[in-house]
């Protein structure tokens, strides 16, 4: 064995010996860096592993955030102000994580949040991840940003969302909707948090001081978008003036299921139920549009008071751990969405990385649901949890 292989596999077996916790630098499980996927064990490992292999480009990709992060880091720090209220003698040898949304079933209430330009982070992008989803038993939204086509998507994973951006060329989107209802999709995301595009501070200053990124990034504007392709009008995204009327638009010209992500207050949760929406996904976009500093896992429980019980309610930000899905379901939602897991896993070691990333937070949900003593979704309540010191179930 050589000296270097030696001193690793020692460093490894200290970090892991409970008598380094007796150290005044006590060991702690975040401090582990692995070395390949097998060694992974949470959501952070698949992290670490995907900073190691990707890019400063793509790795700045996945974890960029507005301002200064203070929304993208709140989204996580929200969870841990929530806590579990274990119950003990429940027969938990049996866990249905199943969820029925919209009149189909899915294994896991763990989706896979929408996120464009794939490739980025691997050559076979999309078609990768939808692959990971299927085989996993997770429910994929497709971006209308992807790489690869939603018809080319489906075909790996039939089930799938598609999310859709205002444009300003209503057209567009209509050919956008259109060609997501031949692909066979029954949902519409309709993603409504970006009036306009967030300060990405940190994203432009890395372009300006780094030449080679720069000449990088004119290169991949010549990228695919595979949805785009067959269009020959104006394309583009985003549309300042969007409203709710252009909402009630949208709803007539589609019998699609038709979801808002990016609803985070009770004001606009009830406009949703007068434009005729049919289910919300509770999102700040991940903290990388605008820097409000309010964490989802907060504003979660005002938007499904008024929505609960009359359509879908769903959620995203700062999932890490199966735990923080839980948390999440008791507050209000139905099901959650992850974005940056699976990334880090697609990054870490493509196909298998996002996989392991899936199989990771849907084992740790269930843990979660064994210890708590809840057998199946309809059993996690508010008085599941408890946030900061009080309890309000």
């Amino acid at each position: 064995m050589q000296p270097d292989q030696s001193r690793r596999l020692f460093l490894q077996f200290l970090a892991a010996s409970p008598l380094f916790a007796a150290l005044p630098a006590a060991a702690r499980p975040e401090l582990a860096r692995p070395e390949s996927l097998d060694q992974a064990l949470n959501i952070n490992h698949l992290k670490l592993l995907a900073q190691q292999n990707l890019d400063l480009d793509a790795y700045h990709f996945i974890v960029g955030g507005s301002d200064d992060m203070a929304t993208t880091e709140e989204n996580e720090a929200a969870f841990s102000r929530i806590k579990i209220r274990p119950r003990r003698l429940v027969d938990v040898a049996e866990i249905d994580t199943s969820v029925r949304l919209f009149g189909r079933e899915y294994g896991s209430p763990i989706l896979l949040a929408p996120a464009g330009d794939q490739q980025r982070i691997h050559p076979d992008g999309e078609l990768v991840t939808a692959s990971a989803a299927a085989a996993n038993g997770h429910l994929m939204i497709a971006s209308m940003m992807s790489n690869y086509a939603i018809e080319e998507i489906t075909a790996v994973a039939p089930d799938t969302w598609f999310q859709l951006y205002p444009a300003a060329n209503r057209e567009f989107m209509t050919f956008l909707v259109e060609r997501a209802e031949r692909a066979g999709c029954e949902t519409l995301v309709l993603t409504v948090d970006g009036p306009t595009r967030g300060n990405h501070e940190a994203e432009r200053w890395f372009r300006r001081q780094n030449k080679e990124n720069r000449d990088k990034t004119a290169a991949r504007r010549r990228v695919r978008l595979g949805n785009w392709e067959g269009y020959d009008g104006r394309k583009g995204i985003g549309d300042p003036s969007f409203s709710w009327d252009d909402v009630k638009w949208l709803r007539s010209t589609t019998s699609m299921n038709l979801v808002l992500k990016g609803i985070v207050t009770r004001e606009d949760a009830k406009l949703c139920r007068r434009a005729g929406v049919d289910g919300v996904i509770v999102s700040n976009h991940g903290g990388r549009q605008e820097g409000n500093g309010r964490a989802t896992a907060d504003v979660l429980p005002e938007v499904a008071d008024v929505l609960g019980s009359r359509m879908p309610v769903l959620m995203d930000g700062g999932i890490r751990r199966g735990a923080d899905a839980y948390k999440a379901i008791a507050s209000g939602a139905d099901a959650v969405c992850v974005g940056r897991p699976y990334l880090w896993g697609l990054g870490a070691a493509g196909e298998p990385g996002a996989s392991l990333a899936l199989k990771i937070l849907q084992t740790e949900f269930v843990r979660t649901m064994q210890f708590a003593g809840t057998t199946d979704l309809g059993a996690i309540r508010s008085k599941s949890i408890y946030r900061g010191s009080s309890f309000t179930g």
